[in-house]
């Protein structure tokens, strides 16, 4: 049997909760839904990128990707992305800054699924994005 392995780069925080930020199942990971905020300082509390839209999505789209890496894997290995947006108006923008961040990745062949969905997210944070990836 494979063993599951929670993922915690060292750029962030321990969960509040009994969550990972990510878990890998044999050639399965999982990035929970990650936010805008900034790499952990100890003794800070999370803070967001910036008040932006572009700010906070790209930071967060650099959250995903250290799961990713901590876990072996790539951009290229991610089969779905979930993007949860708090305002139906940053669908535009956000599908901007999307665009323009994978294209400047490299990626050539984009998730099989993208989906956004609109949802509250606490005080201040504007995106949270989760990913499944299979690697191999």
């Amino acid at each position: 049997m494979t063993d599951k392995i929670a993922l915690v780069p060292a750029t962030h925080t321990v969960p509040p909760a009994k969550f990972s930020h990510g878990v890998k199942k044999g050639n399965i990971l999982q990035v929970a839904g990650q936010v805008g905020f900034l790499p952990h300082e100890e003794g800070k509390a999370p803070t967001p990128a910036g008040p932006t839209l572009r700010e906070q999505t790209l930071q967060t789209l650099a959250n995903v990707k250290a799961i990713l890496e901590e876990g072996d894997a790539s951009w290229d290995d991610v089969m779905m992305l979930r993007v949860y947006l708090t305002d139906v108006d940053h669908f535009a923008e956000m599908n901007e800054i999307y665009n323009a961040y994978f294209e400047e990745q490299g990626l050539t062949q984009p998730p099989a699924a993208r989906t956004t969905v609109y949802v509250g997210l606490p005080a201040s944070l504007l995106i949270e994005i989760d990913a499944l990836a299979v690697l191999g």
